[in-house]
């Protein structure tokens, strides 16, 4: 890491409000077209007054993870590399703070799914990797991303404290709360989540709720906000014979979220329109949550030492 991805204690800004966007699109197989698809978003949010901007999982491609497949590794790219560096430029234009969703080379054989972090200066100041990585029908994270290996973080940038996790991180609180407790004010979840066409009509509805929920409980445990991006469209990755490794493909089911400290929501996506979804988060409610409801003060640190246990009292 250079000296220009320094990781930053965080403690309060000093402004109060703060506008932020996370954005949703579909993703093609063209790389290029996609990370302009998102720039152009992530400007038009800015051009509004969105000072904080964070983009869906991994948005420069497909979710190629519907297939175990080596082709694949050819789309993961550096950082900083094209995406930052693009990124860094509209950043600084617009003195506003970007979270960008990664493939990430790390080095021959290694590679991450990562989030970087670029400040109001474009300036890098970070990486967040994908901590849980899951294995499940369509989602074969397991065959291309290690796990990450940079803890749970929160960054002090220009416009607020924020905290990054991806996706499936999002179903585990532990992840959350450590995060929280690094000062973070906000949490975002770069998210790319959708149905199995077959399995819609009968589990559909309880598995975007249950999404949604964990997410919403997030916030009011750590009386802060959390911002979920998700990307929309049904897509069919393509096999090396030309045909899609699953006829039905994944439908992302969209609906970007924004919540409060108190767990409403404030905004919410449509299914399938692309779009950046802003709102402005007061900071001061996060104070407010945590005093009204002060759960990081009655924690029983004393009584924890379970969670580092697999299960039960073993070990």
């Amino acid at each position: 890491m250079t000296a220009s991805t320094k990781t930053r204690r965080a403690s309060r800004p000093s402004s109060s409000t703060v506008r932020v966007a996370v954005t949703q699109m579909a993703c093609v197989a063209d790389v290029r077209a996609n990370r302009a698809r998102q720039l152009h978003l992530l400007e038009k949010a800015a051009k509004g007054g969105a000072k904080i901007l964070c983009t869906q999982e991994m948005f420069a491609s497909q979710y190629f993870c519907q297939a175990e497949d080596h082709r694949f590794f050819s789309l993961a790219e550096s950082i900083p590399g094209p995406s930052t560096d693009a990124f860094a430029k509209l950043a600084r234009k617009y003195k506003a703070v970007i979270v960008a969703s990664l493939f990430e080379r790390r080095a021959p054989g290694l590679y991450h799914n990562t989030a970087a972090v670029i400040d109001a200066d474009g300036s890098l100041m970070g990486v967040y990797r994908k901590m849980h990585i899951p294995d499940d029908p369509l989602y074969y994270e397991k065959f291309y991303f290690t796990p990450g290996d940079t803890g749970f973080k929160a960054w002090k940038t220009k416009h607020a404290n924020i905290g990054v996790l991806i996706c499936w991180d999002q179903w585990f609180p532990e992840g959350a709360r450590l995060t929280a407790m690094q000062g973070a004010d906000i949490l975002f979840y770069p998210t790319a989540i959708g149905w199995h066409p077959t399995e819609k009509k009968q589990y559909g509805k309880a598995q975007h709720e249950s999404w949604e929920l964990i997410q919403r409980s997030h916030a009011v445990a750590n009386g802060c906000f959390v911002c979920s991006p998700n990307r929309i469209g049904t897509e069919k990755v393509l096999g090396a014979d030309g045909k899609p490794v699953n006829a039905d493909g994944i439908q992302f089911w969209g609906q970007s979220f924004i919540t409060s400290p108190d767990g409403q929501v404030i905004e919410r996506a449509s299914v399938d329109r692309e779009q950046a979804l802003v709102a402005d988060l007061d900071l001061a409610k996060v104070e407010f949550s945590r005093t009204h409801w002060p759960f990081l003060r009655d924690r029983r640190i004393d009584a924890y030492g379970g969670l580092t246990r697999r299960y039960g009292d073993e070990g």
